[in-house]
């Protein structure tokens, strides 16, 4: 058996995206011979971003951008430097610093119009600017093809207003023959699977080879249909091809359009692994012809011709299959050479240059959401609601040696929010095992269990950024939606994160059904307080959507939240039918312009002050909420804080973060996030004592973390005990904690 994984154009570009890993992983624990995981997206990126690209470009398009107007001739009377300059750029996006010198100084590099703003915003022009510029003269050039040659592209996700907002099938595969495509996807799949060895192994394989083509957004669904309608045409008889991934999962649940028999097999819904596992079981790859199955199988669609089989949604032994497999799948990049992704850098804000910058092997510390009650979400969809847990210690070890063969210590965890245990453990892990050389970072739930001690552990164990949903700054709003939370628990744990060196993002949400123009403003009131406090550091301002998959819609059906009406498409053949509207959501779209205005002000330190309701141009209410409401939320972390130094006599949840204790004079002196932190001893204890209790709390160090010796010191009598309290009283939080 062998297995063909495809990432279509258009994802990130700095790093492969994750699905690839996990089906990689998976397909050779079930034995396959061989399987080999392509990642397109970044070879289709990278032959558009070349010299050769930029040719086949300018050629194809001089005519018409002559036409255009003033802007689009320019980049035609600069073509020869754009052609030449162009792989230079790429290699300063690659780390490249003898080119970052030429693309900053040379007045020979082309300059396109967001180059241009750019260098307009910077004082003192040097070489640490390179990849600012670099990334700049991407979205220059992405704004020519989109302008003069393909109007759906952009730098990701392309097409995705296609996809999106077209509701007939027959609409989507207009754009699959689209100039881009057709220019730089197709001659690359006519390298990769006719001009190469893998044309033979398919050919010569006694098995039909499978290829699973991975659909996350609406933006890769039409390059999708682009690469299943070449598979088809030179490997028919040869293949069998499966579309899985989020589009697949929300969008196409329920299609039954044959058409899809052009492009692909099967529609492998969520996790994918007991889907294949019926696959395998059902010797479709062996042979048996699509046709000859009238029998569901379990998450698995099947299209032939003339027909669509439905898949089953429950099978009590695949889903213990897959709940297996999903705790012990560790994902594998050996396919995955890194260092062809450039690292873009669209912005100066820290938090925001996680996302683009740098090179993230993806994975995942657990398969769904641990708390999955939002309103809003897909909490009816496997990828919210099926929580299971990964074996953490087992993810570490793969993870780790993956990161030693590849250079790459950066690990981008892509759960629903990351389970705090799970944090905790990996980040014992990375101290114990690597001398935390691996940095991580994340969704999270802004909750109560991020503690200062906890985050102060999860900092010195390799957690750098965590993003986390706010949606509504509310009270009222939080319970609206079912958040879980409340703004002193969003506050303290916003405080304990920054506290500890990590960089917040928040994600925000308006719109939602029965929001008031005032929940809004005090909403943004809330967030402004936030920013100009310092506990967060980015944001983005999501318009709400009702999906069909969401709890509120769930609710709805079943006769709740009458107030909602939910308009219904009339045509039911529709072929993507996840996104619902509902009477009254456009009224609140006139605040999506100076909420994202504002946002951009506070995440580059402008504006901060300035009222809430002047970032608007039409009448807004006053904000009700508190103006020292956070200040006070603050208050109260501090409070708690200040009163939580007290130790009791075990030693089982405290763990010691800083270095060498060293005993000068009557103190005990140490060195904890970059302080020289001391206490003095009590005239009780001795030379004997001292050096007992330094070892003792040396020995709680997460690379042995061994409580018997401090446990022993607490035991040996009740005097020393108190003593040994009272001092580690006075390191609580500045190097000990407790879990």
């Amino acid at each position: 058996m062998n297995a063909i994984i495809l990432q279509p154009p258009i994802v990130q570009l700095n790093t492969p995206y994750p699905s690839g890993a996990y089906l990689s992983a998976f397909f050779k624990r079930q034995k396959f011979e061989w399987v080999k995981w392509i990642d397109l997206n970044i070879l289709f990126m990278n032959s558009i971003f070349s010299s050769e690209g930029l040719r086949k470009i300018f050629s194809q398009t001089e005519e018409k951008a002559i036409s255009i107007g003033e802007e689009s001739t320019r980049y035609i009377l600069q073509k020869d430097s754009w052609i030449n300059s162009i792989d230079s750029i790429m290699a300063v996006l690659r780390g490249d610093a003898q080119e970052a010198h030429k693309l900053i100084y040379s007045p020979h590099m082309p300059r396109g119009m967001h180059m241009e703003r750019f260098l307009e915003t910077v004082e003192n022009l040097n070489q640490d600017n390179a990849r600012m510029l670099a990334t700049f003269a991407l979205a220059d050039i992405a704004d020519y093809i989109t302008c003069v040659m393909d109007s759906n592209f952009s730098l990701v996700r392309y097409a995705e207003s296609i996809a999106i907002s077209e509701t007939s099938f027959s609409q989507i595969e207009k754009t699959v023959d689209s100039p881009i495509l057709s220019t730089f996807l197709v001659p690359l799949l006519e390298k990769i699977f006719l001009e190469s060895e893998l044309k033979k192994q398919i050919e010569e394989n006694k098995e039909k080879t499978l290829v699973c083509i991975s659909v996350p957004f609406a933006g890769t669904f039409t390059s999708a249909l682009c690469i299943g309608k070449f598979l088809k045409k030179y490997f028919a008889d040869k293949i069998l091809i499966s579309m899985g991934g989020g589009f697949i999962n929300t969008e196409l649940r329920e299609t039954q359009d044959t058409a899809l028999f052009k492009y692909t097999d099967f529609l492998s819904y969520d996790r994918g692994y007991g889907s294949y596992k019926a696959l395998l079981d059902n010797n479709f790859i062996s042979g048996k012809s699509i046709t000859e199955q009238e029998i569901p199988l379990y998450k698995l669609k099947i299209f032939s011709k003339d027909k669509c089989l439905s898949h089953k949604e429950e099978d009590e032994a695949l889903e213990e299959f897959e709940n297996q497999e999903t705790s012990q799948i560790i994902p594998d990049y050996c396919d995955i050479d890194f260092s062809i992704y450039p690292k873009v850098t669209d912005s100066v804000n820290p938090m925001q240059r996680l996302w683009s910058d740098g090179n993230w092997m993806k994975a995942y510390l657990a398969h769904g959401c641990y708390w999955h009650k939002c309103s809003f979400c897909d909490v009816t969809l496997d990828y919210v609601k099926s929580y299971r847990m990964t074996q953490i210690e087992k993810l570490y070890e793969g993870l780790s040696k993956q990161c030693a063969s590849h250079g790459v210590y950066g690990i981008h965890f892509v759960d629903e929010a990351m389970p705090p245990k799970a944090q905790i453990e990996f980040a014992r892990l990375n101290m114990k095992n690597n001398s935390c050389r691996i940095s991580f970072w994340g969704n999270v739930r802004f909750e109560k269990i991020y503690t200062r001690d906890v985050a102060e552990f999860l900092s010195k164990g390799g957690l750098i950024g965590v993003s986390g949903g706010i949606e509504i700054a509310t009270g009222s709003g939080l319970d609206k939606i079912s958040k879980g939370t409340d703004l002193d628990s969003i506050v303290s744990a916003c405080c304990a994160f920054k506290e500890a060196g990590i960089l917040v993002h928040a994600y925000m949400i308006y719109g939602y059904f029965g929001e008031s123009d005032q929940d809004i403003i005090n909403s943004m009131e809330t967030l402004r307080q936030l920013f100009k406090a310092g506990l967060v550091d980015s944001c983005f301002w999501h318009k709400f959507v009702l999906t069909r998959h969401s709890r509120l819609y769930d609710e709805w059906s079943k006769g709740e939240h009458r107030d909602l009406k939910v308009i219904e498409p009339e045509n039911t053949g529709l072929f993507a039918k996840n996104g619902l509207h509902f009477e009254g959501e456009e009224k609140t779209r006139k605040f999506g312009q100076g909420l994202e205005t504002s946002l951009n002000s506070w995440m580059e330190g402008r504006g901060i002050d300035i009222p809430v309701n002047q970032w608007f141009d039409f009448k807004t209410p006053f904000p009700t909420v508190r103006k020292d409401l956070v200040e006070k939320a603050i208050l109260k972390y501090e409070e708690k804080n200040s009163n939580s130094s007290e130790i009791q006599e075990s030693a089982e949840k405290l763990w010691w973060l800083a270095g060498p204790v060293i005993k000068i004079g009557n103190k005990l002196k140490w060195s904890y996030m970059q302080e020289i932190h001391n206490t003095k001893l009590p005239k009780e204890i001795d030379e004997s004592m001292a050096n007992d209790f330094i070892s003792a709390v040396l020995s709680l160090s997460p690379q042995n973390h061994d409580t018997k010796p401090m446990n022993e010191l607490f035991l040996r009598d009740k005097n020393k005990a108190s003593l040994a309290n009272r001092i580690l009283s006075a390191m609580r939080g500045c190097g000990l904690v407790k879990l």
